[in-house]
């Protein structure tokens, strides 16, 4: 069992959706996993998690969505190298933006990866222009990435 803190953020609700769906699956997988919205470092450091998921939509023209931008700030100004933590980022956007789709999980996935801590799987990224419910492909994601990841602690 590895313990997973899911971050979200979400402007009109769909991206805390698919992280609550996200938090049922893990435990039905036999993990142990935390929801935190909004999302502060301090929180999340205290819950002592082997792997940082963040679910995020995108708003703007490629921004982070208000409620995640806090976390990411902290994250960018205080964090030191991840160490041994594994994370990953799933991401909805609408490709008719082009250059700025998915914008906020492309900010979260390259801040993480210059922490130099240890990316799952590549980023999911969910076209809202072809999915309407993007629970039907983040969950199947989820259940093939996180049924054999280890627990670290």
């Amino acid at each position: 069992m590895a313990k997973i803190a899911v971050m979200v953020g979400t402007v009109y609700g769909g991206a805390q959706y698919v992280a609550e769906q996200a938090i049922e699956l893990l435990g039905k997988i036999g993990h142990q996993a935390q929801l935190f919205h909004p999302a502060r470092l301090n929180n999340v450091l205290q819950a002592d998690a082997d792997h940082w998921l963040v679910i995020t939509s995108t708003t703007g023209q490629g921004d982070i969505p208000d409620d995640l931008v806090p976390f990411y700030v902290e994250v960018q100004d205080k964090f030191p190298l991840f160490g041994n933590k594994s994370w990953a980022v799933i991401t909805l956007g609408d490709s008719s933006y082009g250059d700025t789709y998915c914008g906020s999980g492309e900010k979260v996935r390259q801040l993480f990866s210059e922490l130099q801590g240890t990316e799952l799987t590549p980023m999911l990224r969910i076209d809202a222009g072809e999915t309407l419910q993007p629970e039907d492909v983040a969950l199947p994601w989820i259940a093939e990435h996180y049924q054999l990841l280890p627990a670290t602690s």
